[in-house]
C-alpha cells in the first residue's frame, strides 16, 4: 500500500466528508493505492455516524473510535499502529490542511529519501496573538533545545517513512515532539515544506493557551528521557556529585577559617548553610540517580533497541 493517512478528530462532523472526498480525489489521480484512518477522539457530536457512513461508500475509509477524549498523541499513536501504507501523512480534519499537498509530501519521502517531512505554515490565518507570536516563541525555543532545524513543530501536516511510525510511541501530549521522537530512535533525515494554511471552515479551535505551558514541560521531559533513560545515573549522579563537591569544599574552607579565626563560630557564617544544602542536594541527586538506575535495569525495555539492518543472520 502506497499511503496511510491518519486524521485525529474531535468534533467536526461537518469538514468530514469534504475532506474524506478531497482525499480520495487527490489519490485516484495520482493512482495511489491508500486507506484514510479516521480516529475519533472522543466527539460529543455525530463525527462517529459520519465516519460509518464514509465507510459504506469508500471501503479505504477506516475508523477507530476512543471511548473518550485522551487527546491527539492517543489518537495518532493508535493510528501509528493500525498503519499499513510505506508512506504514513498525518493531517487534521478540520480543512486548514490541504490534501493536495500529499503528492509532494510523498515524493520527499520516496523520491528525496528523506525519514520523516514536516510541513510549515509559513502564512497562516490564526489570531496572531494569541497563536502565532506564542507559537513562533515555541517553534524557536524548541529548534535550539532539540538541534533539529524546523520552523513548525506543531504542524499536523507531516509525512513519515513506515518505519519512522513503527519505531516510535506517542502518549501524554508528545505529538508536537514526534520530530524529536524520531531524531531518538536514530532517523536524523528530517526535512520542512512550506505547506498551504486555510482559514477554518467549520467548528472552533480544540487548543487553549495551556498548551504551550504544557509543550515546554513535554519537551524537557522528552529531552531528558531521550538521553538518560537507559543510563540515568549519568544525569543525577553528575549533578549530585558536582553539588557534593561544592559543600565539601566549602566545609574545608570554613574548618580552615575556624583555625585561622577562633571567635567566630562555624554555625554563625553563612557559607556553613551553602555547604549543608550543597551536602544534602548532592546526595539526594545521588541517591536518585541510584534508584532510577535500578529502575531502569530492571525495566522490561532495558535491552531493547532499534535496528535498522541486519546481514547474516
Amino acid at each position: 500500500m502506497d499511503l496511510s493517512i491518519i486524521i485525529p478528530l474531535k468534533n467536526e462532523e461537518e469538514s468530514l466528508p469534504e475532506l474524506a472526498e478531497w482525499i480520495r480525489r487527490v489519490c485516484v489521480e495520482n493512482r495511489y493505492t491508500y486507506e484514510i484512518i479516521m480516529v475519533d477522539d472522543g466527539s460529543t457530536d455525530n463525527s462517529w455516524d459520519v465516519i460509518e457512513k464514509l465507510r459504506i461508500t469508500d471501503n479505504n475509509i477506516k475508523g477507530i473510535k476512543f471511548q473518550r477524549n485522551y487527546g491527539k498523541s492517543a489518537a495518532l499513536n493508535e493510528g501509528f499502529k493500525a498503519a499499513h501504507g510505506e508512506v504514513v501523512i498525518t493531517m487534521d480534519a478540520d480543512l486548514q490542511d490541504s490534501p493536495d499537498e500529499i503528492p509532494e509530501l510523498r515524493k520527499m519521502i520516496v523520491t528525496d529519501g528523506y525519514d520523516m517531512v514536516s510541513g510549515w505554515k509559513k502564512v497562516r490565518f490564526d489570531n496572531t496573538l494569541t497563536k502565532n507570536i506564542p507559537s513562533k516563541f515555541f517553534n524557536s525555543v524548541t529548534s535550539r533545545v532539540s538541534h533539529i532545524k524546523l520552523h513548525d513543530f506543531n504542524c499536523g501536516l507531516k509525512a513519515y517513512r513506515k518505519k519512522v511510525v513503527k519505531s516510535i510511541e506517542v502518549y501524554g501530549e508528545m505529538h508536537r515532539y514526534i520530530p524529536v521522537l524520531a531524531k531518538w530512535s536514530g532517523f536524523k533525515k528530517i526535512g520542512e515544506k512550506v505547506v498551504e494554511h486555510r482559514p477554518r471552515k467549520y467548528g472552533v479551535t480544540k487548543f487553549g493557551w495551556e498548551r504551550f505551558v504544557n509543550g515546554f514541560l513535554d519537551l524537557l521531559s522528552i529531552t531528558f528521557v531521550g538521553k538518560f533513560s537507559k543510563r540515568p545515573m549519568h544525569f543525577f549522579g553528575l549533578w549530585g556529585t558536582l553539588f557534593f563537591m561544592l559543600g565539601l569544599g566549602i566545609t574545608l574552607y570554613l574548618i580552615i577559617a575556624k583555625f585561622v579565626d577562633t571567635s567566630v563560630a562555624l554555625t554563625n557564617r553563612p557559607g556553613f548553610y551553602l555547604a549543608l544544602t550543597s551536602l544534602i542536594i548532592g546526595m539526594q541527586l545521588f541517591l536518585a540517580g541510584f534508584i532510577s538506575e535500578l529502575i531502569a535495569r530492571n525495566a522490561p525495555g532495558r535491552n531493547t533497541y532499534l535496528i535498522e539492518d541486519k546481514i547474516g543472520l
